[in-house]
């Protein structure tokens, strides 16, 4: 049985499913050829990350497919509820890359606050001539510790996110439709952890009382966050997007960094992909990353591996 890992699969995964019986293909067959492929490779589980798209094209034109896995968390690449009318098992890995994403978030707090993003930039280029100047740029750094922190969207990453937060002495508040409450269980490298327990608030109030805001909800119709949003936030917010691209007007994002509202982004994600806008890209109060968010050598063994076992049990053990 054969199985295509169109985006790439971990080793671990490989190695499962081929001890399992499956014969894994990681050709990177370009979209349009993807269902081509599939019908003449005999291809019964094709698995994909965010790149490759499985819509309602393909799932008509290979009626072969059973499974189709995403790497990862969201799945807006899927036609989800028509794959599955038609039969076909859609998985995903939520809980394989919560700690790399959420790490991420904390690489744009860190890099927002010391001004690591445009240092980086800049030293190259005045290192050597503007020492002192550059020095003096980045003289008002902030600390993390003692701030607040919003989150929302409060599932496995944000849960992630808020764990991390606490680990680090801020204050963490939350707002989620679905989730109204969750006992964090923050852990330490010698088996020590501590309980702490949260209550989801109404958004309106993290918007108001949060010094950095970090979003973690799927893709959705409409902005969550927009002009009429950053208006409520406090001046010199510090926000961060590494769920999804279009949940942040951007263009809203950009005037409220012109405007010293929000005092710099860090962005994952963005509503133009693979083709950012220009303005975010040489914006230097944007600190950025091209959709990485679990793409950490733990997070893809992690990956590989619970889709190798879901499809094992789906197909193998029935």
């Amino acid at each position: 049985m054969k199985v295509l890992a169109n985006d790439g699969i971990s080793k671990s995964g490989i190695k499962t499913l081929e001890k399992a019986g499956f014969e894994v293909l990681t050709t990177k067959v370009a979209q349009e050829q993807v269902a081509n492929y599939i019908n003449t490779h005999d291809i019964k589980v094709i698995l994909v990350r965010s790149a490759t798209k499985v819509k309602q094209d393909i799932i008509d034109a290979c009626p072969g497919i059973q499974i189709i896995g995403r790497g990862g968390v969201g799945m807006d690449n899927i036609d989800v509820d028509y794959a599955r009318s038609k039969g076909i098992h859609v998985i995903n890995t939520p809980a394989s890359s919560s700690e790399s994403v959420a790490e991420l978030v904390f690489a744009h707090l860190f890099t927002g606050i010391r001004f690591l993003h445009d240092a980086n930039r800049n030293m190259p280029l005045e290192g050597d001539t503007n020492f002192n100047g550059l020095k003096k740029a980045y003289a008002e750094g902030l600390e993390l510790r003692g701030k607040t922190l919003g989150i929302i969207g409060f599932g496995r990453i944000g849960q992630a996110v808020a764990k991390m937060a606490l680990g680090l002495g801020m204050r963490v508040i939350a707002a989620d439709k679905y989730v109204s409450d969750a006992t964090i269980r923050v852990d330490f490298y010698n088996g020590q952890f501590i309980n702490v327990d949260m209550i989801t608030e109404p958004l309106e109030d993290v918007l108001k009382h949060s010094d950095f805001i970090t979003i973690h909800v799927p893709a959705q119709d409409g902005y969550v966050l927009d002009k009429a949003e950053f208006d409520i936030m406090k001046n010199d917010v510090g926000i961060v997007n590494c769920a999804r691209g279009g949940v942040i007007n951007e263009v809203a994002l950009v005037e409220a960094l012109d405007a010293e509202k929000v005092l710099f982004a860090g962005l994952d994600v963005f509503e133009n992909e693979p083709t950012p806008e220009i303005q975010i890209l040489m914006h230097p109060k944007i600190s950025l990353t091209p959709h990485i968010g679990a793409a950490t050598l733990e997070a893809q063994d992690r990956i590989g591996t619970e889709l190798a076992e879901q499809i094992i049990s789906l197909l193998k053990n029935k």
